[in-house]
C-alpha cells in the first residue's frame, strides 16, 4: 500500500533572522513545493507554509510559528512531508517513492533487468531510471518513450524496451 505521506524536501538552513527555513525540494522542481499550504515534519505534525519562494534553487520557506532564527535552526536536516492527497496527478505520473524497488522488465529480450533503486532527476532532457541488476551491476535507462513503455502499479513492474547494447 502506498504511503499516505511522501518526503517532499529537507531543511537544509536558515535565511535571515526572522526564521525564515532553506528548503532542500525533492520534488520534481523547486516551484513545486511553494506550491502547498500545509506540509509534514511528521504524519502527526501539520506545519503551515506562510510563505514561500524559489531563490537560488532552493526554497526559502516561512511555517507559521517559526519566527526566530533559533526556532528555525532547530528544524534543520528534518525532512518536510507532504500528503497524498493533497496532490493531483495526471495519470501518466506516478510518485517516485511508490515504484522504488520495482522489477524492471525488458520486453524486447524477455527478461527482468533487475530492480529500480533511484530515478535521477538531474538529467535536462529526462529522468533517468537506475536498475540494480541480480549481478550488483548498476545499468541505467532513461525514463521516457520509447524505452519506458508501461508501469503496472499493481504487480510492482516496470515494463520497458531496450534497444542493443543499452544494458550489455
Amino acid at each position: 500500500m502506498p504511503k499516505q505521506f511522501l518526503e517532499a524536501g529537507k531543511i537544509v538552513g536558515t535565511h535571515g533572522v526572522r526564521g525564515d527555513l532553506k528548503v532542500q525540494s525533492w520534488c520534481d522542481s523547486p516551484e513545486v513545493l511553494c506550491d502547498f499550504d500545509t506540509l509534514y515534519l511528521d504524519e502527526n505534525t501539520p506545519v503551515t507554509v506562510e510563505k514561500a519562494q524559489v531563490h537560488k534553487n532552493v526554497v526559502l520557506m516561512h511555517l507559521k510559528g517559526i519566527d526566530t532564527v533559533e526556532a528555525a535552526e532547530s528544524l534543520r536536516g528534518r525532512v518536510l512531508h507532504l500528503d497524498r492527497e493533497d496532490v493531483d496527478l495526471p495519470d501518466d505520473l506516478v510518485f517516485i517513492q511508490d515504484i522504488l524497488g520495482f522489477t524492471v522488465h525488458d520486453r524486447r529480450t524477455n527478461h527482468d533487468v533487475g530492480k529500480l533503486r533511484d530515478v535521477l532527476t538531474t538529467n535536462p532532457a529526462h529522468d533517468m531510471y537506475e536498475i540494480k541488476t541480480a549481478e550488483g551491476r548498476l545499468v541505467y535507462v532513461p525514463a521516457a518513450k520509447p524505452f519506458l513503455q508501461e508501469i503496472d502499479m499493481q504487480a510492482g513492474v516496470i515494463y520497458i524496451e531496450s534497444i542493443e547494447g543499452l544494458l550489455e
